[in-house]
């Protein structure tokens, strides 16, 4: 059973319960951003909390229900009427409601029901007089607006009266008006125009007449109960726009802006130049016009019209050098300080380390030797050696290099594939080795890879350790490898010479010591110091592109420490430095002169052989690196377009250089033929000019060839031998020719003619006579003329003459006609008469004497 009274509902179904038609949690649907365009519906509940009001079913004490006072309104002119009071409830049924509720609980819901309504009665009335309150507001603005069009309107006509009644002033003599004349004027204007407002805005607002110079008292009117704003708080301020702008709501002129206008009409009256700024502007090798304009802070347009001026057409996009640019900002008045492109290179290479910084640093050695000679067996056996107790197993070789220990000194070793990475770095300027160890077999003597060896050694000027290898072998005979090695220039201390051997056995360890000490002596005799407090500088051994680890490059620090955190530039490419990674694997914090370590966060791969250098940030080191990579694509291309290592142009860039030996390769099927060949070209040979053979070998041209011919800048000879595929990319990719000859005669007629080219031709002077000169004849449209006798020999037309005066040479030039009478002639032999002429030269006197002679250039030849 249910009784229903107005909105409330009451169950009597043996709960007390009381609850309202709207249900206390509503639900609704929001659209949530998710980012990136999408949106996700979601579910929203609203709660409502419910006012509960602490009572006692038991002790309920009478509650007598009145109503509420009504709220005082804000204006007592409208009377409010009271709130209807709340009628009684409908008795519920007999023996259902009354016997289940308390009276406190009654009189609750019907304290609940009053409270109800008489907000709803309050909201109203808030409504209505917040509705009458704007349009009130509404039609004291539109007052105001019709008051502010009459009074502009007056002021324009008053204005337009005075501008009548004046006379008219004279254009001849205008007036220089200064700025506080301006802003006095503009202040009485203003005040002007606020007594006029006062006088008139009273009446407006009352709603009586305005009539123009009779004052009224303002009453005092309630302030209002709207909140000023911006409009109405800086209204009746004086201020400058107000006072320049006819229109109050208007945005008027600045005082600068004001003063800049005067300023400038000052100037434009009476001439004056803006004062000129001399700037030191840094001119590269080339520049646009527009970037050379802001570098002076002149107008583009000047400068183009400067070069109009000049008979040039150019706009400003257009590229100059840096000689015109130089011109054009001389003439705008400014100093030019030139600089060069590969400035970008200064100072971060080659640095000069004080001598008292200076400290030992560990020597960096090489190995080097034929195939199967036992390079590999020999740096595995140092490195066993050197174990550490307690490192089973051997030390894991990560990098290209790594560090043995002896009598507490460090040796760093390169492990190094034969060669190629060793002349990769010299190719580059890099000397990243101080000793070379040369590994020759004691069974297998000198190889041609050993004759190979010991070339690039010696090119390199780097000292040689001989390490006689496989002594254990009942074959091996030392002697007999010291004794081939007399054949190459290298003399070792047993027979001789300066060269330290060492005999050893990379697989039974016997004197792995000595040669461990040998290399300590020879570094002893090398002083080898570094600075390690200045900025890290050293050479790339080798680098690759590792998957997960990115560019990862092995490097050489031959100064200074590098520390991660550190920027570099190694090569074209350019980085700083994550984490550094000893030759164990493991990171190191530092890494000292003659260390070597793996570096990671470069931005791309470098080439071996390439120097790296610590810079001061990363801009820097961005400008080198795109400055080598321009460089690069510009070698590139000139490699297209010619051969840089063909024969006659290195013969040519000697001859210019002043160099008279220059480097040759030489390739042959056979020792026999190499030994003809290179006896053949030492006989070619003069105290002026000789050829020096830097590698001759025995077998097909191969990729080392190309190698070493490109570090040293020399021509390869092949004598019925072929390159293979990669030799000849090599070849191509480096620009380096290679000639085939299969004739001895051939190869030496070349080689003889390419020498001879580099001697300078033998001039022969050959005297052929002399003239006298009688007379000197005026001839309109030819000039001077010489009448002349040829006292001795011949004077032939087109050969060389000379203008002797009292046995002085005058003049030396070439004859530009030659007659004979009337007739041109070839020639005029002895004791007869001619006419001369003179090319460019007209200084002639009757008595000279004029020498014939003819200039012969003799080739020379070996």
């Amino acid at each position: 059973m249910s009784d229903s009274n107005d909105d409330k509902t009451i169950n009597v179904t043996g709960k007390k319960t009381f609850s309202l038609k709207r249900p206390s949690v509503e639900q609704g649907m929001v659209r949530q951003e998710m980012g990136r365009g999408r949106t996700k519906a979601v579910v929203v509940e609203t709660r409502k909390r419910r006012i509960t009001r602490p009572e006692d079913e038991n002790q309920a004490p009478p509650v007598t229900l009145k109503p509420r006072p009504a709220p005082v309104a804000e204006k007592p002119a409208e009377p409010v009427a009271p709130p209807p009071r709340a009628p009684a409830p409908t008795p519920p049924p007999r023996g259902a409601v009354l016997n289940r509720l308390s009276a406190s609980e009654v009189e609750a819901r019907r304290r609940a029901l009053q409270d109800s309504r008489v907000r709803d009665v309050e909201d109203k009335k808030r409504a209505e007089e917040q509705a009458a309150r704007k349009a009130e507001e509404d039609a004291r603005r539109a007052i105001e607006e019709a008051e502010a069009a009459r009074l502009k309107a007056e002021e324009d006509k008053l204005a337009a009266k005075e501008a009548a009644s004046q006379p008219p002033v004279e254009a001849e003599a205008p007036v220089e008006a200064t700025p506080e004349a301006i802003v006095a004027a503009q202040a009485e204007e203003v005040s002007r125009g606020r007594r006029r407002e006062t006088e008139t805005e009273a009446p407006a607002r009352t709603g009586g007449p305005a009539r123009p110079g009779a004052k009224v008292v303002r009453p005092e009117t309630p302030k209002p109960t709207r909140p000023k704003v911006e409009e109405d708080r800086r209204r009746g301020k004086l201020t400058l726009n107000a006072a320049l702008s006819d229109d109050g709501n208007a945005r008027g002129r600045s005082l600068s802006a004001m003063r800049r206008r005067q300023e400038k009409m000052r100037r434009s009256m009476m001439q004056e130049p803006r004062e000129k700024i001399a700037r030191e502007v840094t001119l590269p090798e080339t520049i646009t016009i527009q970037e050379l304009s802001q570098r002076m802070a002149e107008r583009s347009v000047d400068v183009i019209k400067y070069l109009m001026k000049e008979g040039q057409m150019m706009k400003p996009g257009d590229v100059i050098d840096a000689d015109l640019a130089e011109l054009i900002a001389g003439e705008f008045g400014h100093t030019v300080r030139r600089v060069s492109e590969s400035d970008v290179e200064l100072g971060i290479f080659n640095v000069e380390d004080e001598g008292g910084e200076m400290v030992s640093r560990p020597p960096v050695v090489t190995i080097m030797g034929h195939v199967d000679h036992g390079k590999t067996s020999l740096l595995d056996a140092i490195r066993d050696a050197n174990v550490v107790s307690g490192e089973a197993g051997g030390i894991t070789q990560h990098i290209g290099a790594y560090q043995v220990e002896k009598n507490g000194q460090l040796i760093t070793f390169i492990d190094t594939p034969g060669h190629a990475a060793f002349t990769a770095m010299r190719a580059r300027g890099a000397q990243a080795t101080d000793i070379a160890i040369l590994v020759v077999a004691a069974d297998d003597a000198v190889m041609p890879q050993t004759i190979e060896s010991i070339n690039h050694a010696k090119a390199a000027g780097v000292p040689m350790i001989v390490a006689i290898n496989k002594i254990d072998k009942p074959s091996a005979n030392a002697q007999k490898v010291r004794t081939d090695l007399l054949q190459h220039e290298v003399f070792v201390e047993s027979m001789g010479g300066e060269v330290l051997d060492v005999e050893v056995s990379a697989t039974k360890h016997i004197n792995l010591d000595k040669l461990l000490d040998a290399i300590l002596l020879q570094a002893e005799l090398l002083d080898l110091k570094a600075n390690p407090t200045r900025t890290a500088e050293g050479v790339v051994i080798e680098a690759k592109l590792d998957r997960g680890r990115g560019s990862v490059a092995t490097v050489l620090v031959q100064a200074g420490t590098l520390r991660p955190g550190d920027i570099l530039v190694a090569g074209d490419q350019w980085g700083r430095v994550r984490a550094l990674v000893n030759d164990r694997g493991e990171q190191v914090k530092e890494a000292a002169p003659a260390f070597p370590v793996e570096i990671l966060g470069l931005q791309g791969t470098p080439q071996a052989g390439d120097r790296f250098a610590v810079v001061e940030n990363e801009s820097r080191a961005r400008e080198i690196a795109e400055y080598r990579q321009r460089l690069a694509r510009d070698k590139a291309a000139a490699r297209q377009s010619g051969t840089r290592g063909s024969l006659e142009q290195m013969m040519t860039q000697l001859q210019d250089t002043g160099s008279k030996e220059f480097p040759l390769l030489v390739k042959g099927d056979v020792q026999g033929s190499i030994e003809a060949i290179a006896g053949a070209i030492d006989k070619l040979g003069t105290d002026e000019v000789r050829a020096r053979i830097i590698h001759s070998g025995a077998g097909a041209i191969t990729e080392s060839d190309i190698s070493l011919a490109e570090a040293s800048g020399a021509a390869i000879i092949g004598f019925n031998v072929r390159a293979n595929k990669q030799a000849r990319d090599a070849a191509e990719r480096d620009g380096v020719e290679i000639r085939y000859y299969n004739i001895i005669y051939d190869l030496v007629d070349d080689v003889k003619a390419a020498m001879s080219g580099m001697l300078s031709p033998e001039r022969r002077e050959t005297f052929l006579g002399n003239a006298e000169i009688l007379e000197v004849f005026n001839i309109t449209k030819v000039g001077k003329v010489a009448g002349c006798r040829v006292t001795e020999g011949k004077v032939e037309r087109g050969a060389g003459v000379r203008l002797i005066r009292d046995n002085v040479v005058i003049h030396e030039g070439k004859l530009k006609t030659l007659k004979r009478f009337k007739d041109e002639v070839s020639e005029v032999n002895g004791g007869q008469e001619c006419g001369m002429a003179f090319e460019n030269y007209e200084d002639i006197r009757a008595g000279d004497v004029i020498e014939c002679f003819r200039v012969e250039h003799v080739t020379r030849t070996l």
